[in-house]
């Protein structure tokens, strides 16, 4: 028995949840994991993992040589990583994920310059908003937007998305600017963004003094992807709370209209998040430092906007409002 990766494969199972996963982070056959996990339960003379048909679980024993292989392993990946960093540059395929808005808006457009850094390291980029298994997929680490709610994870925060609340000016002529949050539940439609796979909506909450307001809109379209939803504001659809560095250029150009200036929406803060129990690797680790590099040099990541104060759009006319209301 190759005691070393049958420890591998053991911490695997472990985080993965499952023998087939784990045998494709491995790139073994699913049969090879099976073998390693067992001759190490016989090396040990002890029972590490519950199995049946459709899960697989840690006994108590399991539970605690987890924790002490883990923290051997890693140790031995550190070290074994800063001997390699000592030789030469960072190199390899480096698995990555992030969402639309950061990685259209920020990170993709900036990739020049790491590059350029780092020539050696092949990037395999994944963009969208729908959360990945780091694990079962097989990604080094993910730039997410957020509230960690895996506490397992390792994070380290790079920075905070902030967000702004805006309309077409069409659409504000036709539907009034509304004054208070309140009147968003009255006589608008929101624009919400959905997460994947769970169609969970993202809170449209607002904040002035010791005043918060969730509101819903009397209407609702939903998108799963930050940049269609501000897509859907610029044609006029409804009102939408986008990150600012989507549509600072629109409200710059007059295309969107501040909403409710006075009132703030909540920061979103971003992380680079990596698998558990893994220590960084060269390549990862020059990637999360360019990263916070990146992150704290971008203004809109620092503050809400760049702009100044837009003049308020003229409230709808009376003869627009019935208009309005005709399509209740």
């Amino acid at each position: 028995m190759d005691k070393f990766q049958a420890m591998q494969a053991f911490l695997r199972v472990v985080e993965s949840g499952t023998f087939v996963k784990a045998a494709e982070s491995m790139q073994l056959p699913k049969p090879t994991v099976t073998r390693l996990i067992q001759s190490l339960e016989e090396h040990l003379s002890v029972k590490l993992l519950n199995r049946t048909t459709r899960r697989v679980s840690v006994t108590s024993e399991g539970a605690a040589y987890y924790d002490r292989a883990s923290r051997l392993l890693g140790e031995l990946d550190e070290l074994e990583s800063s001997v390699v960093a000592s030789r030469s540059a960072p190199k390899g395929r480096l698995k990555i994920d992030m969402p639309g808005a950061l990685g259209i808006g920020v990170i993709v457009p900036a990739l020049g310059s790491f590059r350029a850094k780092y020539p050696d390291i092949d990037l395999e980029i994944g963009i969208g908003d729908r959360s990945v298994d780091l694990i079962g997929d097989n990604v080094d680490c993910v730039v997410r937007g957020g509230e960690l709610r895996d506490q397992s994870l390792i994070a380290r925060r790079v920075g905070d998305v902030h967000m702004v609340t805006c309309a077409s000016p069409g659409y504000l002529q036709a539907h009034g600017m509304p004054s208070h949050p309140k009147d968003l539940d009255a006589t608008h439609t929101l624009i919400r963004h959905s997460t994947q796979p769970s169609g969970r909506l993202f809170p449209f909450r607002l904040a002035k003094d010791h005043e918060t307001v969730d509101a819903e809109g009397r209407r609702m379209i939903t998108v799963n992807d930050t940049n269609a939803s501000v897509a859907a504001a610029a044609a006029g659809l409804g009102i939408v709370c986008a990150p600012s560095l989507l549509v600072q250029a629109q409200i710059g150009s007059g295309a969107l209209v501040l909403v409710l200036p006075e009132w703030d929406a909540p920061f979103i803060p971003i992380h680079v998040v990596y698998p558990p129990n893994r220590h960084l690797s060269a390549k990862v680790r020059v990637f999360v430092d360019w990263v916070v590099e990146l992150f704290s040099a971008h203004d809109l990541l620092q503050r809400k906007s760049t702009l100044p104060e837009r003049p308020a759009p003229v409230a709808a006319s009376p003869a627009a409002r019935p208009r309005a209301e005709a399509v209740d």
